[in-house]
């Protein structure tokens, strides 16, 4: 089976921070034509920022957008188990690909809360789920051993993994390996190509809104088993995941990136880091360097 390549997708604002749906389509349309799917309301779209009906409406507009063409997961988490599963019945009857759930956040959860909070919502959606881990944002960590408990319900189809670190990686692959049809995706942008050789079934990446052709591209050669064109492509990612992210917070540097070539993205609603002078010199000389002007 093919590997795919998810792009989580920034979300647009207009000069007044309400949601520009006309340029947010026009992103899902430069995706798709990479070769890549979405993952709409995500880290990188500035979930946390966006209330209850403007998820609905985002998520509406991005499967009608993509007209079937390619798959479509959301993220369906909050803090609160209620709001998750009221925002998962609404993808669920939108008719997406996949749910994310990412892990509740300001509200500290036991490993046994996590487990009810999953399955009440995979129990409650015919749509798969998938679990979300980004414990430097939420600060709840999916143990692999819950993970592992998790991949039995019938309605949970993997993991989404943005923790960081390859250790945990690991021992989510090797659920997939003992588990059919527990999928793991990788978050991390460095560990694309190495994700895809050790059993990941996929990808799902911020940086990819910035350099859409290049993400394709590590899929496109390791899906054609073309591993020396796969690895110079990955090259190429992680170089240019390095220069950007070390200026500041990934998601807003993407997106900061995103605006100085297409300004139509607009900025990140507050209190998100206000645009830096210096900073965007800095960005722009990197998108210089790598012919993305």
């Amino acid at each position: 089976m093919s590997k795919k390549a998810f792009v989580a997708l920034v979300t647009c604002f207009n000069e007044d921070e309400t949601i520009n749906f006309a340029a947010t389509r026009a992103q899902v349309r430069r995706q798709v034509e990479a070769g890549n799917n979405i993952m709409c309301a995500g880290t990188n779209g500035d979930f946390s920022a966006l209330t209850y009906d403007e998820k609905v409406r985002l998520t509406e507009e991005v499967v009608d957008e993509v007209g079937g063409r390619v798959d479509v997961i959301v993220n369906a988490g909050m803090p609160a188990t209620f709001e998750t599963l009221k925002l998962a019945r609404e993808f669920d009857r939108i008719g997406v690909t996949a749910i994310a759930v990412i892990t509740p956040f300001f509200i500290a959860c036991t490993q046994e809360g996590l487990v009810r909070h999953f399955s009440t919502v995979a129990d409650a959606v015919s749509t798969p789920v998938y679990l979300y881990d980004i414990p430097a944002r939420t600060q709840n960590h999916i143990e692999p051993e819950t993970a592992e408990r998790l991949s039995a319900h019938g309605n949970i189809a993997g993991i989404k993994d943005s923790g960081g670190a390859k250790e945990t990686l690991e021992a989510y692959l090797a659920i997939s390996a003992r588990v059919p049809g527990f999928e793991v995706y990788s978050g991390p942008d460095h560990l694309v190509l190495w994700s895809l050789q050790n059993g990941a079934a996929g990808c799902i990446s911020g940086l990819g809104n910035a350099m859409p052709q290049v993400l394709a591209g590590i899929l496109d050669a390791y899906n054609a088993g073309d591993l020396a064109e796969a690895e110079r492509q990955q090259a190429i990612f992680t170089r240019f995941r390095t220069d950007l992210y070390g200026l500041g917070f990934p998601p807003a540097l993407v997106k900061r990136a995103l605006y100085l070539t297409d300004p139509s993205v607009g900025a990140s609603r507050q209190p998100a880091l206000l645009p830096d002078a210096e900073q965007d010199r800095k960005i722009a000389e990197i998108l210089a360097r790598y012919e993305l002007t």
